[in-house]
């Protein structure tokens, strides 16, 4: 059983303020949760296998209509009011 210094070295972890009376719900609380870990850690033991996860791949699939690289940079370097180059010139924001 979880005690009360157990409730409040895991609030500071989580760095929350707890009153007594939540600290005392918490504990109540908590006690369900890790009996259930531990059933589900019993099962996984007896079956003596776990889960893996399959074999990961990245499916991509290939671009339909490639443009030609900057042909969009031209476009909107040739429609913006301040340029210098291929470098658009903004307001300051600092």
């Amino acid at each position: 059983m979880l005690e009360i210094k157990d409730i409040e070295h895991l609030a500071t972890l989580a760095r929350i303020k707890l009153s007594d009376a939540e600290k005392a719900k918490f504990q109540k609380e908590i006690e369900p949760i890790l009996g259930y870990v531990a059933k589900l850690k019993e099962i996984t033991s007896v079956t003596g296998e776990e889960k893996q996860a399959g074999e990961h791949r990245n499916i991509t699939r290939p671009d339909a209509d490639v443009t030609e690289t900057g042909t969009n940079t031209k476009k909107i370097v040739a429609g913006f009011p301040e340029h210098d180059g291929d470098y658009l010139k903004v307001k300051k924001i600092l």
